[in-house]
């Protein structure tokens, strides 16, 4: 038995079968569609093969030739009404895949709006009132809570900032008076300054002037220790 008269096998009235699901429908149809396919590529080398035939019998064998030619053209005619009924069945098959799915989608969203509907039932409108009016009074009472946690303490405000400040330079002097009780000066020699040195001989005339310069800047400096010291000795008695 074909695939066609599989197809129509059975078809009976409406009441003698359920209707058939849409997947089941739209496998039938696939089946069709490959059956029609197969039956175009059939006809087509049938058409080429009588166009075949026609040229090689031509004028030399004119019946043969025409009978091709007639085969040919109802080949062509068969294979025209298949291409027509293919468009058909291609369209059936695209609008039924459309309804699928929106019964699909239909059913989907009509189980969300049940799920909603359940979820909402046990909800209060007033009670989602009053609970939104209770957590903003107690974020308003967490921000009062904050703020005054934030104010800076008023804990000895009392004191007299004058008074505050000579305590502070009172401490400040007797830090500075051990830092200088702590001192080491160094002890005064109790000899004398080295008396200034004679002028130079003739003998020691011809020392160079670069020596002569470095010895005057060393007892310059030994002058100046000395009198720093002196000077810090007198400071501190």
């Amino acid at each position: 038995m074909s695939k066609l008269g599989k197809f129509f096998k059975g078809g009976g009235s409406s009441k003698s079968r359920a209707a058939p699901s849409p997947q089941e429908a739209l496998a039938r149809l696939r089946e069709t569609e490959e059956m029609l396919s197969k039956k175009q590529e059939y006809l087509e080398n049938r058409i080429q093969r009588e166009l075949a035939l026609a040229k090689k019998h031509g004028t030399q064998n004119k019946r043969a030739a025409l009978q091709a030619l007639k085969r040919k053209k109802r080949f062509e005619k068969q294979l025209t009404q298949i291409d027509g009924t293919l468009s058909t069945i291609e369209f059936q098959r695209e609008a039924l895949e459309n309804s699928h799915t929106n019964t699909e989608v239909l059913r989907n969203m009509g189980f969300a709006a049940k799920a909603m509907k359940a979820v909402h039932e046990n909800m209060d409108l007033n009670k989602i009132d009053d609970l939104m009016q209770e957590i903003t009074e107690q974020q308003d009472i967490a921000q009062e809570i904050s703020e005054a946690f934030s104010q800076r303490a008023g804990f000895g405000d009392d004191f007299d900032e004058d008074e505050l400040m000579a305590e502070l330079e009172e401490l400040e002097q007797e830090e500075l008076n051990k830092k200088m009780t702590n001192i080491h000066l160094p002890n005064v020699p109790s000899s004398s300054l080295p008396a200034q040195p004679a002028r130079m001989t003739s003998r020691t005339s011809g020392m160079s002037s670069a020596a002569h310069r470095s010895r005057a800047a060393s007892s310059r400096r030994a002058e100046e220790e000395d009198d720093d010291i002196k000077q810090l000795a007198a400071w501190a008695t």
